[in-house]
């Protein structure tokens, strides 16, 4: 079969569309437009993949799944079944973890926004790490595991020196000797890790190596400092897997385990944070063309409200009402949001004949998207769960009313 969007799950054949092996046509039949599919062998797929380049070059590597990326329950489990870890940022997503089975020890928390009520649950749950942004948490954690009589794990998040980020800690000669002084007078916290995370949809080896060697300069100024760390955690950054096959992916991980042996860095753990590579090309969404224009502009009945810039896909657009037609038209493509910015492409390749009514197939959406929606004035749609030839519904806008963390 013809795969759609180099998606072994997305499969044309005889002009019948099927995910994974589910007819399409029986959930046109089913559900309204727009609606949302998830691929959970696909995301095993993914998951396996990343975890195998990783184990064979690095020793002692540790993956933790971004759970921002995607926060759904039915995709948090699948992630929790195939035994990866978390990176949190908030207590409703350690409330879900906890609630999924991911075990205390598998779950990194923090941001650069640390109440007290977050620092207090962590430590009463005995949670791996606590990422820090700034110095001065330092100070608040160490007094709450006092409390609790126990030396807390911290991740000290350091500035990536992108453009102008303004997260993180910039490590100086200054900062470092004043976090020794901090360090001297709080007993009951432990500076574990170093993390660096450069930004999102890295798709260049430069930007994976640029940002190694922010954690060996930063390292080297520490050290020099007395202050020794022994696990990097290099963050995430990387795009979905149909973006970034697995040929590509182990020249990244080679290359960096090569600049990380000239510089002879030791280390006992090595990290990474994968959100969007596991989950991005295993979403989906069907919408209908539901308004054409002569300039060749379609309207979709979705827009940025669900499916927003902000989230940074990759997105693919196919005409599957004529799946089998060429697909090299130039074609603007438009929301439903009452905006001029409500604009998903300009001069997408689509085909020839463009007709309202006609289904529009959307990848790569299984990450961000929801987490950054909008939600709008406009219904939220029907989510499903494929695996095989069987498919649940994960979410119900009618039933369930939100998929939030509320």
């Amino acid at each position: 079969m013809k795969k759609i969007s180099g998606n072994p799950y997305l499969k044309v054949d005889k002009k019948k569309i099927f995910v994974d092996f589910v007819d399409l046509d029986k959930l046109l039949n089913l559900y309204p437009t727009p609606f949302m599919i998830f691929i959970e062998n696909r995301i095993r797929d993914n998951i396996r993949t990343f975890n195998r380049v990783f184990n064979d070059i690095f020793e002692n590597f540790e993956g933790y799944y971004s759970i921002k990326a995607n926060f759904l329950p039915s995709i948090c489990n699948i992630i929790q079944e195939e035994k990866v870890g978390a990176e949190i940022i908030s207590l409703p997503e350690l409330e879900l973890c906890l609630t999924m089975g991911f075990k205390p020890n598998q779950i990194i928390i923090g941001g650069p926004y640390l109440p007290n009520n977050l620092i207090k649950t962590s430590i009463h749950n005995s949670l791996k790490e606590i990422i820090v942004y700034d110095l001065k948490d330092i100070e608040r954690i160490d007094l709450i595991a006092k409390d609790f009589d126990i030396i807390q794990n911290i991740c000290l998040r350091i500035n990536s020196n992108k453009y102008d980020s303004k997260l993180g800690i910039e490590i100086t000669y200054e900062s470092a000797n004043h976090l020794k002084k901090i360090l001297e007078k709080c007993q009951n916290v432990r500076i574990s890790t170093i993390l660096s995370h450069y930004g999102s949809q890295m798709n260049n080896i430069n930007q994976y190596l640029f940002n190694l060697k922010i954690i060996l300069k930063s390292l080297n100024i520490l050290k020099e400092n007395g202050i020794n760390i022994k696990n990097i955690n290099l963050g995430g950054g990387f795009p979905e897997a149909t973006v970034m096959p697995e040929h590509q992916l182990k020249l990244i991980a080679r290359e960096l385990k090569k600049e990380i042996d000239i510089n002879q860095l030791e280390y006992e753990k090595i990290i990474f944070e994968p959100g969007r590579y596991f989950v991005g090309d295993a979403g989906v969404f069907i919408a209908e063309i539901i308004k054409t224009t002569e300039k060749r502009w379609i309207f979709l009945n979705l827009g940025n409200h669900i499916c927003p810039k902000f989230a940074r896909c990759s997105l693919r657009f196919y005409n599957i009402s004529q799946i089998d037609s060429p697909h090299k038209y130039k074609t603007s493509i438009a929301g439903i949001i009452p905006s001029e910015q409500d604009v998903l492409a300009k001069g997408y390749f689509l085909t020839e004949k463009i007709k309202e009514g006609n289904h529009i197939l959307i990848n790569n959406v299984g990450a961000y998207c929801l987490t950054f929606s909008s939600r709008f004035p406009y219904l939220l749609p029907h989510i499903l769960l494929v695996k095989n030839d069987e498919f649940e519904e994960i979410f119900n806008p009618k039933e369930n009313r939100d998929f939030s963390l509320n």
